[in-house]
């Protein structure tokens, strides 16, 4: 298994809930974790702070997020199966999101500043997430994975809100019109 990307079709489909948490669903778990820590290894200013099974061309409803998005020697993932937004609420915050799936594009994404969240863990423990800042932004963009969103697609009509990560690790504003608008890679269905 490899991380897909866009134009990808498999990102665009919504993912099927997950009815029993058998040993192939700990096995995509693990191999989840396995792909976004090896994309890291290739990506040395970036951080893969979650991924959605999708992502790998599995359509369950399975998403990982890392535990310290701010150390990336802690390699540690909680892996969150059928997760539900109850309520998204709160001040609405634009910040910047890049994605395993959108090379190199990143985004200045407007989402809801608190958001809860119902899924079950690994071992079936269902658990309830109130969740602030940027551990809710990761929340909402890999769940909005789990429905064929991607963060483009939240921004697609602005052509001030995409960037590229340039050799250093900054991010550049992009040339709308020469890089977004069109692009069939990005948006194919335009």
């Amino acid at each position: 298994m490899k991380i897909i990307t866009t134009p990808d079709p498999r990102l665009r489909e919504k993912s099927k809930k997950v009815s029993t948490i058998t040993p192939e669903v700990l096995d995509v778990i693990a191999k989840m974790r396995e792909l976004s820590l090896d994309w890291e290894k290739e990506h040395p200013y970036e951080l893969s702070a979650a991924m959605a099974a999708p992502q790998m061309g599995v359509n369950k409803r399975i998403i990982i997020i890392r535990d310290d998005m701010e150390d990336k020697k802690n390699a540690s993932f909680t892996a969150l199966i059928n997760p539900e937004v109850i309520r998204a609420e709160g001040k609405i915050v634009e910040d910047y999101e890049g994605c395993l799936s959108v090379p190199s594009i990143y985004g200045m994404v407007p989402r809801a500043s608190k958001v809860r969240v119902k899924a079950r863990l690994e071992d079936g423990t269902e658990v309830r997430i109130k969740a602030t800042d940027e551990l809710a932004r990761t929340l909402l963009h890999e769940i909005d994975h789990l429905d064929g969103i991607l963060f483009i697609d939240r921004i697609k009509d602005r052509n001030d809100a995409f960037y590229l990560m340039n050799d250093k690790g900054d991010l550049e504003p992009v040339d709308y019109e020469k890089e977004i608008e069109g692009n069939k890679d990005l948006f194919p269905d335009d």
